[in-house]
């Protein structure tokens, strides 16, 4: 699989891109969110989560405070944010194993500053604020060859 990269210029054309990633989502996956605060990882999410049936994008936001928010019945989405946590003994209190294990998208926000505990099979997402509300995103680990060209 190759790295794709999709820029977007609205916080609505984030979502959509979004809506369409999730059409390739397997059942199963760890999807790490990367960016500087900001960035839109929690606009993208409300897009993968809609667009999987799990949650409405206005019900969805970030759980920087909750650390982990579950969307859907049929379809799950665990949204997780360990941007105030400090040192992997505090991630680990949360059971990421086990989330990791359901079938179910886990979408994680500040993944990257606990490597050793994501699991090594992910996708991950890099986003990144650039000028007029635009952004770059650059998925990595998706097959992304269906989507239109953006």
């Amino acid at each position: 699989m190759t790295q794709r990269r999709f820029e977007t210029a609205t916080e609505e054309e984030t979502v959509a891109l979004g809506r369409e990633l999730a059409a390739l989502l397997p059942a199963k996956a760890a999807v790490l969110l990367i960016g500087d605060l900001g960035a839109g990882k929690t606009t993208l999410t409300k897009g993968i989560a809609e667009g999987l049936g799990a949650a409405a994008s206005e019900e969805v936001s970030s759980p920087t405070f909750t650390l982990i928010h579950e969307y859907g019945e049929d379809r799950h989405v665990y949204h997780i944010d360990l941007y105030r946590l400090e040192t992997a003994a505090e991630v680990a209190t949360l059971g990421l194993d086990e989330i990791f294990d359901r079938e179910a998208v886990v979408l994680v926000e500040w993944g990257e500053r606990f490597p050793q505990l994501m699991p090594e099979n992910r996708i991950e997402i890099r986003l990144r604020a650039l000028e007029d509300e635009r952004r770059e995103i650059v998925v990595d680990g998706l097959d992304c060859a269906a989507m239109a060209s953006r």
